[in-house]
């Protein structure tokens, strides 16, 4: 009988690490295959706006190390772990969300930001969400773009374990690990048949986009985290894949 191996698709980072370490405590066998590579733009937020959005722990780095200063503006992160981050680079956090989403920021948004200039600062593969949210609700919205996402060279470990019957589980942070999980297995000659082998295995998922994605591509998601971090979506998909793989 050979272990529960679950994908992870983590950057290759403290993130992938700490990933690695969780699967493993949950008794399975963590396949570290990261989909996701920070190409920095360089660019940094406007200074002069009233209300700022970070969206991720990698923002968080990117416009402390510009030495951005939001002045007097409303700091607002979309999660507690992006709030952790934009704290530890040394800035105040005013705003986080009850739902880790772009809907749920724009939910609590909306009722103040009429007139308002609200800067957005995340990667090139943000959710139209948030921008259609708050231009919807009156906001003046500018978008930052400050770093891209790309997928590393040699990613695709998982798709073959995947197409040869041999991954039990996988966990998708984001509709571009989807993309990326798919462009690595077909680079590698093997896309239908990771897509195949995806329907023995138990699929789990970050969030409601994320899960559209996949269905998309025709990747049946067993799992949509309760809760949109990498954490409860771990939990969740190993304890969902535990009882088909002792049976």
């Amino acid at each position: 009988m050979r272990d529960l191996t679950v994908a992870v698709f983590r950057p290759d980072d403290e993130r992938l690490a700490s990933a690695v370490e969780l699967i493993d405590s949950l008794g399975a066998t963590p396949v570290p295959d990261p989909m996701l590579s920070v190409d920095p733009t360089e660019a940094a937020p406007r200074e002069d706006a009233d209300y700022v959005v970070l969206t991720s722990k990698t923002g968080a780095e990117l416009v402390a190390d510009a030495g951005w200063d939001p002045g007097t503006a409303t700091v607002c992160a979309i999660g507690p772990k992006t709030a952790a981050a934009v704290r530890k680079a040394g800035y105040e956090v005013d705003l986080v969300p009850d739902e880790y989403t772009s809907s749920g920021l724009v939910a609590t948004l909306t009722n103040d930001v009429d007139g308002a200039r609200v800067e957005v600062a995340r990667s090139d593969h943000g959710s139209p969400v948030l921008l259609e949210g708050l231009e919807a609700a009156g906001a003046y919205v500018h978008e930052t773009i400050l770093y891209r996402l790309v997928r590393p060279e040699g990613s695709g470990e998982s798709a073959e374990l995947a197409a040869a019957g041999e991954l039990d589980a996988a966990c998708f942070t984001s509709s571009l690990t989807v993309a990326h999980f798919l462009e690595a297995a077909a680079e590698r000659g093997v896309r239908e048949e990771a897509v195949a082998g995806l329907e023995d295995a138990t699929v789990g998922v970050i969030g409601e986009p994320t899960r559209k994605t996949a269905a998309e591509h025709g990747i049946d998601v067993d799992v949509v985290a309760n809760e949109a971090t990498f954490d409860a979506l771990a939990c969740e998909t190993v304890e969902t894949a535990a009882p088909t793989y002792h049976d």
